[in-house]
């Protein structure tokens, strides 16, 4: 199925080279390129998309009104998911764009729409329901909190594991890194989302969901 797509960015220039770039993804359509929050909402509105790529930055203020018509088309249209993409690592505005859930939510800076799989893999995990958290906000994120800030009741492995879970790595790189085994990995992470109250949802949005969980009790999202 064709994954039907709105994107809104305020450079011309940007907008149609992305929109092109896209064009050439099997199963994507772009059917809507805006330059401003208004009349990404119309968009959305009239061809009600499979899920929406902007940018942060937009007219009037050029400050964040992509994150609030993001959070504005997830409140509408809870089917259609959303990719918002910074020039630069904004902690503040991530933990804004997630903070009434992750699910259907994606924060990633743009120096990925180069990679065209990577951007699409996102806009097709939002667009299912799943959340895309770019690593380098995360690692931002973690470079500011407490060098002992403690995390509920995880012990200090399950805390090691979570770390790492929060740049990016998946279950064999942690594995690695740790110097565990893939099991031991599985297992930590489980008692990870048991602790954190995570068991119900979907796999994807428990990792993202731990991370920022992490990250608000060791004070970065305050």
């Amino acid at each position: 199925m064709v994954l039907r797509v709105v994107f809104a960015d305020d450079n011309f220039l940007v907008r149609e080279g992305v929109s092109g770039l896209l064009a050439q993804v099997d199963g994507l359509e772009v059917v809507a390129a805006v330059g401003d929050a208004p009349s990404l909402l119309r968009a959305v509105e009239l061809h009600s998309p499979d899920a929406v790529l902007t940018d942060i930055r937009m007219p009037p203020t050029n400050t964040k009104e992509g994150i609030e018509a993001a959070k504005q088309i997830r409140a509408r249209h809870p089917g259609t998911g959303v990719v918002v993409l910074s020039q630069y690592v904004e902690e503040d505005y991530a933990f804004e764009l997630l903070a009434d859930g992750v699910a259907g939510m994606g924060y990633l800076l743009k120096e990925r729409v180069s990679d065209l799989d990577e951007l699409a893999r996102a806009l097709h995990q939002v667009a299912s329901g799943g959340s895309v958290l770019d690593p380098s906000v995360v690692e931002a994120l973690l470079a500011r909190r407490g060098a002992d800030a403690p995390l509920l009741g995880l012990t200090d492995r399950e805390r090691e594991v979570l770390e790492q879970m929060a740049t990016g790595r998946n279950n064999a790189a942690i594995a690695q890194v740790l110097f565990m085994s893939d099991r031991a990995v599985e297992k930590h992470i489980g008692a990870v989302f048991q602790k954190l109250g995570l068991v119900e949802e979907r796999a994807v949005n428990r990792r993202v969901s731990a991370v920022l969980a992490y990250l608000e009790a060791s004070g970065t999202g305050r």
